[in-house]
């Protein structure tokens, strides 16, 4: 069928869709950047909130117990500590876990206690790449709540605050043939019956004479040296 039209009306020609205002197509783009800043920037937070938190929550806590590598130093007297010993090796605030690897290395069973996930995780690699990971174990977990009287050998690199209370909970969980190694900071009540080292390298081994505890501080002093 044919249309008809009015006479002078001619037919309009079909016109393309006119084209948004520059000033809108700006204002969108402006709001994808918005979007994509703000999604970079909430990101990068969470990721430091996630990295930075091991660290920082240690000083939150009523003792504060900072992650500070040990000296090759250190690990040498610790060493020299273990010699002649048997059974096994814990680490209390492992960190990075060399003392735990260190006592692998000469044959013990040895495991890590460290509150931070992050140095854990690396303790457990660095086991792994120097091929002792069989004889090592390493647990993200409060010192505080683990019992620690199935070792004989404990390894403490504390800090004075918390040294008291800490003696007070080794002398009650360990057995009569337990040796306790302090680093940097000795026990306050207890007579180290071996010293070896210099200044922040000192390491005093402590041997429970009985399984009600041990020797208290009184009148007997403390050679210097290594004893």
């Amino acid at each position: 069928m044919v249309l008809c039209l009015p006479s002078g009306v001619m037919p309009s020609a079909p016109t393309a869709e006119s084209p948004l205002p520059a000033g809108s197509e700006d204002g969108s783009r402006r709001r994808r950047w918005g979007l994509w800043i703000t999604g970079g920037v909430g990101g990068t937070l969470v990721a430091l909130y996630a990295v930075v938190t091991p660290f920082v929550a240690p000083a939150l806590r009523r003792v504060c117990l900072p992650f500070v590598p040990a000296t090759s130093a250190q690990i040498e007297n610790v060493l020299k500590m273990l010699q002649g010993r048997r059974g096994s090796v814990v680490d209390i605030g492992s960190g990075d876990g060399r003392i735990v690897i260190a006592a692998a290395k000469r044959g013990f069973e040895a495991v890590g206690y460290e509150l931070n996930p992050w140095l854990v995780w690396y303790s457990r690699y660095r086991a792994w790449r120097d091929g002792v990971h069989h004889n090592t174990k390493f647990y993200i977990s409060d010192l505080w709540k683990v019992s620690f009287s199935r070792y004989t050998n404990v390894v403490v690199f504390g800090v004075p605050q918390m040294m008291p209370e800490l003696e007070k909970k080794l002398k009650e969980e360990l057995e009569c043939n337990a040796r306790i190694i302090a680093c940097r900071f000795p026990f306050p009540c207890w007579i180290p019956d071996h010293t070896t080292g210099e200044g922040i390298d000192t390491v005093w081994a402590y041997d429970l004479k009985h399984s009600g505890g041990f020797e208290a501080r009184n009148l007997e002093t403390t050679p210097g040296g290594e004893s």
